[in-house]
């Protein structure tokens, strides 16, 4: 357990710079916007984060045990080039589609800079976070990845204020991630190999990933859809208040992350009893963190929103208890999928589930935008999350009770 808890202090209190900079920030941002510019912001921050995920393809799962099982710094410089190569082909194609997406989605008058915004967060993608979870080195993320945004937003938020120009801190934003970049592609020494070209074998490396990127694709598909639709479909405050609690739900979901990849390795690297006790504390600490999430929406979402983004554009009540009830089930079903079925080959059964509840997610969304619904846009995710914790909840379990067998 101490190990577990090492790691946990590791990639959780040295990254929560990450989770507690936007909070110098947004609230200053939501001020100056408004209602109909908040929202946009968020609605491109929302179309970034999916852009990031097709840049991420499946490094964020297969990175570090890749990198974990490397037997040198050579054989790992290689693995950080193989992605650098596959995430460059990919942020080509992705940078044109995620301006295309937030001209369509937002406001008028706001589509600069939430193209702005989501240009900026898809190149998140190309963050080498993975590779210090892999190789167990927590100051690697600080370094390169979470002081970078840190400085970003310290710079923005007094010449934001200044200038009230919001666009500011994207163009910020993108400056020091791909100093970031820089800076640890020379610590690691990936060499000179890391171009995409030739193309072909870096649409091999990408084809080798389709099934975990297929999952990660589906899964932020579906996840990144509500502001998106609402600033769209409805009038500037119900979609603003949406954004509001999208704002918080992200924020929170950090503390899914830090938790899962605290108890990844830990619970993989016993075997038979010992492992199964492991990964019933894994579960047990994610669903108690789901509880916690559930409750601190539905008690505090609407003041917390309110008092940090205004009361203009505070979250009601309903739309909170929505997030927090996809906080809860995704919090629950993150280690049945990291711990347990992807490290048993079950990925054909995560992706079928995750594209099943995204179908379904999506469609209710549709409906409640059809219906003057900005709660439903919620509750639609809210439910394809829990359809997807209630699918593979069974075959998880098995996977668990069949480990205790394992030597």
């Amino acid at each position: 357990m101490s190990t577990v808890l090492r790691r946990l202090t590791g990639f959780t209190v040295l990254p929560l710079l990450s989770l507690v900079t936007p909070f110098l920030l947004m609230p200053v941002i939501a001020r100056i916007a408004g209602g109909a510019g908040w929202s946009s912001v968020v609605a491109g921050q929302a179309v970034g984060t999916f852009g990031a995920t097709v840049v991420y393809w499946g490094w964020n799962v297969v990175g570090p045990v890749q990198v974990a099982r490397a037997p040198g710094a050579s054989a790992r410089a290689e693995v950080y080039a193989a992605s650098l190569r596959t995430r460059l082909l990919l942020l080509v194609v992705v940078v044109p589609v995620v301006v295309l997406a937030t001209a369509v989605v937002s406001a008028p008058g706001y589509r600069q800079v939430s193209a702005a915004m989501g240009v900026a967060t898809a190149l998140l993608g190309l963050s080498p976070s993975w590779f210090g979870i892999g190789v167990g080195q927590p100051m690697l993320l600080l370094r390169y990845d979470t002081l970078p945004r840190f400085a970003a937003a310290v710079i923005a938020t007094p010449l934001v204020l200044a200038t009230r120009a919001i666009w500011v801190y994207p163009v910020l934003l993108a400056a020091t991630t791909v100093i970031g970049l820089v800076a640890f592609h020379r610590h690691v020494g990936a060499g000179p190999d890391w171009s995409p070209r030739p193309l072909r074998r870096s649409v091999g490396e990408l084809r080798e990933q389709g099934g975990t990127a297929a999952i990660n694709l589906t899964a932020t598909a579906y996840a990144s859809t509500p502001v998106p639709i609402a600033t769209w479909a409805f009038a500037e405050q119900a979609s603003s208040r949406l954004a509001s609690a999208d704002t918080v739900y992200r924020l929170g979901l950090f503390t899914v992350t830090a938790m899962g990849n605290a108890f990844q390795g830990w619970t993989l690297e016993a075997g038979g009893a010992i492992r199964r006790r492991r990964q019933r504390a894994a579960i047990l600490a994610h669903t108690g963190l789901g509880v916690a999430g559930l409750a601190a929406f539905v008690g505090l979402g609407p003041w917390a929103t309110g008092l940090l983004f205004g009361d203009a554009v505070a979250a009601t009540r309903e739309v909170c208890v929505a997030y927090g009830l996809s906080f809860l089930c995704i919090a629950a079903s993150s280690p049945l999928i990291r711990n347990l079925l992807i490290p048993a080959g079950r990925t054909r059964l995560v992706l079928g589930w995750t594209a099943a509840s995204a179908a379904a997610g999506l469609a209710l969304m549709a409906v409640a935008s059809r219906t003057d619904s900005v709660a439903g846009v919620a509750f639609g995710m809210a439910l394809s999350e829990a359809a997807m914790l209630l699918g593979l909840l069974a075959p998880a379990l098995r996977v668990l009770r069949d480990d205790e067998l394992a030597p």
